[in-house]
């Protein structure tokens, strides 16, 4: 039992890493924390279920991993009822992507998973030497690991990223169909999205999210779509995003020029002109926050 226990919490925390661009958001999504702690609370969460898993199937240290193991479960389920609290019915990424279950469901797993812990609370450990030495390599391994598979997005090398080609940017915003959007006027976010992009989704949640916590005025943001109006319905159920101004750009060949191909790209405008450029890993809060504040 004691065995499945810690294979439940690593299967878990590899499930998690393998979807992290998800977990993070879910994490966000609360606002418990800023968009760039959440990617740092997502990694600690799975360091910590690795560790946990590992030392529950190595059996040393038992009530630490025993403790350790039902703070986290509690933990868990105290924002799990958070979740039920908001009425909320989207999956809770426990298992990332592979198994979806809402905050209800997950909640019943975890007070399965506390009884069985509960059955376990008197096992004797094994005298295993050197068992401190043994956790703090799990921990080494652990965090290393998980880090040099997903470093963080705003902590990493993506911050140098550009995609915009600013000049053909310019002339598109002088003609149809963007010229009648007044996007010249004041400070804007232009977000150019492939309606069938898994990234462009998560960039959507991204920007979904900041101006709902931040109170930006939505009239400001604007999403250009590559792709039929089938997909762009489809795209907004699947993204969770609110809905923003919203326009289908024909051209597909014009489009993919601007972005030189790429999706997602999020421009900030002030007046027309190009104040900064993103794709999905370095969008940063903070600056985003200061440029629509400011």
């Amino acid at each position: 039992m004691k065995v499945l226990l810690g294979l439940v919490f690593i299967i878990s925390a590899v499930l998690k890493l393998l979807e992290i661009d998800h977990f993070e958001l879910y994490i966000y999504s609360f606002h418990f924390f800023s968009l760039n702690f959440s990617f740092l609370v997502a990694r600690a969460v799975i360091i910590s279920e690795l560790v946990l898993g590992i030392g529950l199937i190595a059996n040393y240290l038992h009530k630490f991993m025993w403790w350790g193991s039902v703070a986290m479960l509690l933990g868990y389920s105290m924002v799990l009822l958070v979740a039920i609290a908001y009425g909320r019915t989207d999956s809770c990424h426990c298992f990332g992507d592979f198994l979806q279950l809402n905050a209800k469901q997950s909640l019943i797993k975890n007070a399965v998973l506390l009884v069985l812990f509960f059955f376990i609370y008197n096992m004797e450990e094994w005298e295993t030497p050197f068992r401190w030495l043994l956790l703090s390599l799990s921990i080494i391994v652990s965090t290393s690991g998980v880090f040099l598979i997903s470093p963080p997005d705003n902590y990493s090398d993506y911050s140098s990223e550009h995609h915009l080609q600013v000049e053909l940017f310019n002339e598109m915003l002088d003609e149809p169909p963007l010229d009648k959007l007044n996007l010249r006027e004041g400070k804007q976010i232009v977000c150019f999205f492939s309606s069938g992009c898994e990234y462009c989704q998560l960039a959507a949640r991204k920007i979904s999210l900041m101006q709902r916590f931040n109170r930006f005025h939505a009239g400001r943001i604007t999403y250009v779509f590559m792709g039929s109006r089938e997909g762009i319905a489809k795209f907004y159920k699947e993204s969770e995003s609110d809905r923003y101004r919203t326009l289908l750009f024909k051209d597909m060949s014009s489009l993919m020029k601007v972005v030189n191909g790429d999706f997602p790209v999020v421009v900030l405008l002030q007046d027309g002109e190009v104040v900064r450029e993103y794709g999905f890993r370095n969008m940063d809060e903070d600056e985003i926050k200061e440029f629509m504040a400011s």
